[in-house]
């Protein structure tokens, strides 16, 4: 049995009984069982369920959101927004299970004809993570319903409650339609779970969302085996400001970008590289806009930071403060644990660090920004792309030669890659993920469903 534990004050909220491995199989066996009548339905008729389920989620949007925001600890707009995430995703697979085909190819016999056909592939597992506990799940699952698969979800054992609660929701509307709830189900559970799905044979595709150092583990088991993986991990993304950015685009942008989520998403901005001519006056305007967000608990509507996830966040929170200070950092703001209850610390800036200081080329889950001044064009688009993840980036310049430059062959390496806004915006319709240890994965947009299909020709 875990407890789950409210980020803003560790108090207890609930107990969870977690799934042993006993339980994990009587689960597959049932996805798989479920899986051969979901096959037989017509896409689009699987795509009005998936609409159903879009809908039976906007009935429920701001108390789901609200129980994001009391299990996971982001602020409520952001749960809600999570949830609304879902609703969209479902959207755009509803519109996307009539559209799913392959070509019929010109045969060079006569008489006969050459097509590619797009079958699923089976049973699709999800391990997804505490910080978007909602988000991450519906992008995977509407998609691959849609396509024909039957889903098994793993969510962090630390937001159980959530897992349990959208699980329900879906369960319902699978089982109002006289379809079996084993379409989607769920295992609660730790590593072993985990662990299980990542070596089983049966796992047709398994979709990871985590850090860098387990995603590698689970690609080694699942590579091991010839399975399919999906990997989202780390990111270590970096925005660029040049002399001739728009700064009243580029503070709030910054701001959001690494105190967003209190700096727990994958695409949150890290290292802020300013143009030496800027590099005081935006450190200047950058402290003053930190020193007025608003802190307090994530379900008050007036809460724009709210705390970190657990107990744990906080210590390595002040561990890369210290490691920052030791590398030759100076704290400009934060970089202390606020005192109240809960997992609270102050969003942070650090300055005159090297661009290849050992912290600055580390993923710290938390809210601190490097800080990094640069000349040139050249050097800077290099340091972008020296961390070992290639997730989401950004510049801000009015310079179009610049803008192209750096969409083109020798900018980013990284999946996202964006111009005049944060780091932390995706959109559904795009394929999101990232390049190198990010681990290569797309999720959601654009033909990201060929990931959850297999390919007969």
């Amino acid at each position: 049995v875990v407890t789950t534990y409210c980020p803003a004050n560790n108090e207890p909220i609930a107990s969870v009984r977690q799934g042993n491995l006993e339980d994990y199989e009587e689960t597959v066996k049932k996805a798989k069982e479920a899986w051969k009548v979901w096959a037989d339905i017509p896409a689009p008729k699987r795509g009005e369920i998936v609409r159903q389920i879009g809908d039976a989620l906007r009935q429920k949007i701001k108390v789901l959101g609200s129980l994001v925001s009391l299990e996971m600890g982001k602020i409520f707009v952001e749960g809600v927004g999570e949830v609304q995430e879902y609703v969209d995703v479902c959207d755009y697979a509803v519109g996307l299970s009539r559209m799913i085909g392959g070509p019929i190819l010109p045969s060079e016999r006569p008489g006969h004809a050459l097509i590619e056909q797009w079958n699923p592939v089976g049973l699709v597992g999800v391990i997804t993570a505490f910080n978007f506990p909602v988000a991450v799940y519906g992008w995977n699952s509407a998609i691959a319903m849609i396509c024909g698969n039957a889903c098994l979800w793993k969510g962090a054992p630390t937001t159980s409650l959530v897992s349990v609660a959208v699980t329900k929701i879906i369960a319902k509307v699978l089982e109002d339609n006289k379809l079996p709830g084993a379409i989607c189900s769920l295992v609660c559970g730790g590593a072993d779970i985990g662990t299980a799905m990542a070596k089983d044979e049966r796992m047709d595709l398994l979709s990871f969302t985590g850090s860098t150092k387990v995603g590698k583990q689970v690609a080694l088991m699942v590579q091991e085996r010839f399975g399919r993986s999906l990997l989202e991990l780390g990111g270590n993304n970096a925005i660029i400001v040049f002399e001739d950015a728009d700064l009243n685009l580029v503070i709030p942008s910054a701001l959001f970008a690494a105190v967003g989520t209190a700096g727990q998403r994958c695409t949150t901005a890290r290292r802020l590289f300013l143009h030496e001519s800027i590099h005081d006056e935006v450190v200047t305007k950058l402290a003053k806009a930190y020193a007025q967000v608003r802190i307090g608990d994530p379900w008050d509507s007036d809460t724009l930071y709210g705390p970190l996830h657990t107990k744990e966040a906080v210590k390595m929170f002040l561990d890369a403060v210290e490691q920052a200070k030791q590398q030759g950092g100076s704290v400009v703001c934060g970089g202390k644990v606020i005192n109240r209850p809960g997992n609270y610390v102050e969003p942070t800036i650090v300055t005159g660090l090297p661009h290849n200081a050992p912290i600055v080329h580390t993923e710290t889950f938390a809210p601190i920004l490097y800080v990094l001044k640069f000349k040139e064009e050249e050097e800077v688009f290099a340091w972008n792309n020296e961390v070992k993840q290639g997730l989401s980036s950004s510049i801000f310049t009015k310079d179009l030669g610049r803008i192209f430059r750096w969409l083109g062959p020798k900018g980013s390496d990284c999946g996202i890659v964006n111009v005049n806004i944060p780091t932390s915006g995706a959109e559904i319709g795009g394929a999101f993920g990232g390049e190198k240890h990010t681990g290569g994965g797309r999720e959601s947009g654009s033909d990201s469903w060929k990931l959850y299909m297999r390919r007969s020709t």
